[in-house]
């Protein structure tokens, strides 16, 4: 451990733990023997990161946050797993992210530039990608994987296993049991699809040929009444005729042909 770096007197650093020295830890904050954190990382008062957990750069953890506890799964028995938090992250008061399981990758992933508000829980062998916004309360089940640009309104839960692609919203208290393709918009408890995310694709640059394709690719889910096999394959048509979204055609088609529990339709 760097000795000049920004720690208050009231915290406990475990003198192994692995700190860059421009790290800030606030008062009675306890950081493990395990913890890596790199350059110009902010840790708040009262914060335990415990754990094999690895921090990145430009993050800022706020008050009262566990993030590296060992998992919530009866199965655990103590095997080297771990933690690992991209950069430029906000994680606010009182997140909960656990370390993963050896019935999965052994890892807890999350990447870059997300903003993950009170009190939620990211439970082991999740993986959440980048630009995310998790609001206050929404809760992650073990295994659960989260696509770039996603957002979970407050309260929501998302039950094991499930998957939610890219670009996708769901709206306060909703509860995903199933897989939610790329672009969609959906809430409630039974959860159902009300849309595609057409004003967060535009924020994002989204052109007029790829919100196009967008909405086909919604249509063809879930207003023509097709199967999923037969929604597939005029989903891979629109490749050819709108050249310029045949990234987000294939994100479809990849996510579709990966989903276990099946789409939310």
């Amino acid at each position: 451990m760097e000795q000049d770096c920004l720690i208050h007197p009231s915290a406990i650093v475990h003198p192994q733990a692995q700190l860059d020295s421009t790290v800030r830890v606030g008062p009675y904050a306890v950081v493990g023997p395990k913890l890596r954190i790199g350059a110009q990382t902010t840790v708040g008062p009262h914060c335990v990161l415990e754990g094999d957990t690895e921090i990145g750069c430009h993050n800022q953890i706020f008050q009262f946050a566990s993030l590296g506890a060992q998992p919530q799964d009866k199965k655990y028995a103590g095997e080297p797993t771990q933690l690992i938090i991209g950069d430029r992250n906000t994680i606010r008061e009182f997140c909960t992210f656990n370390t993963g399981t050896v019935q999965d990758g052994g890892v807890t992933r999350i990447g870059n530039d997300n903003w993950i508000m009170a009190y939620v829980h990211i439970a082991h062998d999740c993986v959440v990608g980048h630009n995310t916004i998790l609001a206050n309360n929404a809760t992650l089940a073990g295994h659960v994987h989260v696509g770039d640009w996603v957002i979970l309104g407050g309260l929501t839960g998302v039950h094991q296993f499930t998957r939610i692609g890219a670009h996708a919203m769901a709206g306060f208290a909703s509860h995903i049991s199933q897989d939610v393709p790329p672009f969609m918009m959906v809430d409630g408890n039974p959860l159902a699809v009300r849309g595609f995310n057409i004003e967060g694709l535009r924020r994002r640059g989204f052109g007029e040929q790829r919100l196009r394709a967008v909405k086909q690719m919604h249509r063809l889910l879930y207003r023509q009444g097709l199967t999923l096999e037969a929604a597939r394959a005029a989903i891979a048509a629109l490749a050819a005729e709108l050249p310029e979204a045949a990234a987000d055609v294939q994100a479809m088609l990849d996510f579709l042909a990966a989903s276990q529990r099946g789409i939310a339709r």
